[in-house]
């Protein structure tokens, strides 16, 4: 069984959707997290600190996705290597 996640398509999908990305490596509910304290993001851009947590969030949410897809990987390599 070949679970091995692409980290640039983590990325890049949280690129496109913050919150997609987490979905991508499995992590549904940390997805949907990220999608819903994203929008609330948005929607305080109306009182503007949401010029400041929006890109943080959309940032954070690729380096996430990236990353755990990276740990995903490693760990699926020493799980073949010691079956």
């Amino acid at each position: 069984m070949n679970d091995m996640k692409n980290a640039g398509l983590a990325a890049v999908l949280s690129f496109l959707i913050c919150g997609l990305g987490q979905i991508y490596n499995g992590q549904i509910g940390k997805g949907i997290g990220f999608i819903v304290v994203y929008a609330i993001s948005w929607a305080l851009m109306v009182v503007l600190i949401g010029f400041i947590t929006t890109p943080i969030l959309w940032i954070w949410g690729m380096i996430d996705a990236y990353k755990v897809a990276e740990k995903i990987n490693q760990q699926q390599r020493v799980t073949s290597t010691s079956v």
